[in-house]
């Protein structure tokens, strides 16, 4: 199977003690565009990305998760929920090599895939 999560965290804040009393975080200055900063754009890097989403009035993180080769999902019951403050449940992919367990995850959609 082919299963796609989406998984939340709260958003973590990074402080600047260079700066002044008063002076405030632009989106340039927190965010600066990849190709300025890294000098190449993100889709060249294999890395984890999260946005910034609304939930009931705070700014979280979102991931979106894609995992092929998937045997089962499991939304476990009696789990410890973690925060509520965050959306999602913690849900257990089962695959070959073992399972995995995503903490404050949503599924988006799960496909059969055909035999080739």
């Amino acid at each position: 199977m082919l299963v796609q999560l989406h998984q939340y965290k709260h958003e973590e804040v990074q402080f600047d003690d260079n700066r002044t009393t008063g002076e405030s975080q632009t989106e340039d200055a927190v965010n600066p565009d990849a190709d300025d900063y890294f000098g190449a754009e993100m889709d060249e890097f294999d890395v984890e990305t999260w946005d910034t989403v609304e939930y009931e009035g705070d700014p979280i993180q979102r991931r979106s998760v894609t995992i092929d080769g998937v045997t089962a999902v499991s939304v476990l019951q009696d789990a410890d929920e973690g925060d509520p403050g965050l959306p999602g449940r913690t849900i257990q992919i089962r695959m070959e090599g073992g399972n995995e367990s995503l903490e404050g995850a949503e599924i988006v959609d799960v496909q059969d895939e055909a035999p080739g």
